[in-house]
């Protein structure tokens, strides 16, 4: 029988919504959920250590947020916004510049041969494919000819959530800084949404943990929109799941199979798409870096083939990742569902902070 989506739908008071982020980043609280022992505590997300042994492995996802969000005016003096999803390399509108696929507004007003430019000539932007999701391809000419992510990162905005609002100038500096993990690649800058569950970590903790005997393997996922597109469909079948790119590297590959013996700990949903999309196919480590798509759809009864415990944040009602969650508290049973339900109404009663900026939990 279908799952409805309903199933997954909870009240939650606009005060739960995390509008700023912790004073510090693993001041954060964080919610303990003991699957065996079907019981949680409460503690603080620098109390991590105290929860995790010698032996386990954190997977994290290495991804650097792109200041996506770029503004620009059309030939009329229109206002543009264009938010940078991803970089794209189809050769039928592949010309001089990069190609990139995007979300533009207002979108109506920028068919296929429409043309925006910075305000200071930092970059010309031509759309020149619509796609069928409303997003659109679009070619870029920067100043220079230096490439989209410099440019991004000289003129773009951190791409925040919708229901953070507008941003003053100053929070937007911060940003730059918070809205991004202490771990991200500047190599690897392919991210429109940053891996939220990797936000607490601090270079203090990542080092005590490794004191402790904590292994950190990385893989880079490409954290996209979709992500925080809610199932607007009846059942939770019926949602078209996002696809993410990602990449899995040799020794990561390698801490998902014997002897690797200890648990394996994903830091966020983003890790877990990864693994589970990973392992869906292969039955050992691959003596190369392994390149894919993620298109794997976690909800009850799911199992997990990879991933003992999972560092997570409070997500948003009839969400995908609320539906990987309650798989993961019970696999292959749907008995994850209720019992989410309980913790969240736990969670909103001690005033836990939801979303991006907000608090964590750990499920053993």
């Amino acid at each position: 029988m279908p799952l409805a989506t309903e199933l997954f739908d909870y009240e939650l008071p606009p005060e739960c919504v995390a509008l700023d982020p912790a004073e510090r980043r693993d001041g954060s609280r964080l919610m303990v959920v003991d699957r065996a022992a079907h019981a949680f505590t409460h503690a603080s997300f620098a109390d991590l250590p105290r929860f995790l042994r010698a032996g386990d492995v954190l997977f994290r996802n290495n991804a650097t947020v792109i200041p996506a969000r770029l503004h620009a005016l059309r030939p009329s003096g229109g206002r543009v916004e264009c938010l940078l999803v991803e970089s794209v390399g189809n050769p039928a509108v592949q010309g001089t510049g990069e190609v990139w696929r995007c979300l533009v507004k207002p979108g109506r007003k920028l068919p296929i041969g429409a043309g925006f430019a910075h305000p200071d000539a930092a970059f010309i932007g031509e759309v020149v494919a619509r796609e069928p999701d409303g997003a659109v391809l679009v070619r870029f000419a920067t100043r220079d000819g230096e490439s989209v992510v410099a440019m991004a990162r000289q003129f773009g905005e951190v791409p925040l959530p919708p229901y953070l609002g507008p941003r003053r100038a100053e929070q937007r500096t911060a940003d730059r800084v918070r809205y991004q993990t202490v771990y991200a690649d500047p190599d690897r800058p392919v991210a429109a949404a940053a891996p939220t569950a990797g936000l607490h970590f601090t270079a203090g903790l990542l080092a005590a943990l490794a004191t402790t005997g904590v292994h950190m393997r990385d893989l880079t996922l490409n954290v996209g929109l979709g992500t925080f597109q809610p199932i607007s469909s009846e059942s939770v079948e019926a949602h078209p799941i996002h696809r993410e790119h990602y990449e899995l590297p040799v020794d990561s590959q390698c801490a998902l199979f014997p002897p690797f013996a200890g648990r394996r700990i994903a830091v966020g949903t983003t890790a877990v798409r990864a693994i589970e999309d990973f392992l869906a196919s292969h039955s050992g480590p691959l003596d190369r870096t392994h390149f894919a798509e993620a298109g794997i759809y976690l909800y009850p009864p799911s199992l997990f083939r990879g991933v003992d415990a999972l560092i997570t944040n409070f997500h948003q009602p009839r969400s995908t990742l609320l539906c990987m969650v309650s798989a993961f508290l019970t696999p292959g049973s749907t008995g994850g569902i209720e019992w989410l339900k309980q913790i969240y109404t736990e969670a909103i009663r001690l005033r836990y902070r939801f979303y991006s900026y907000g608090d964590a939990m750990l499920i053993v």
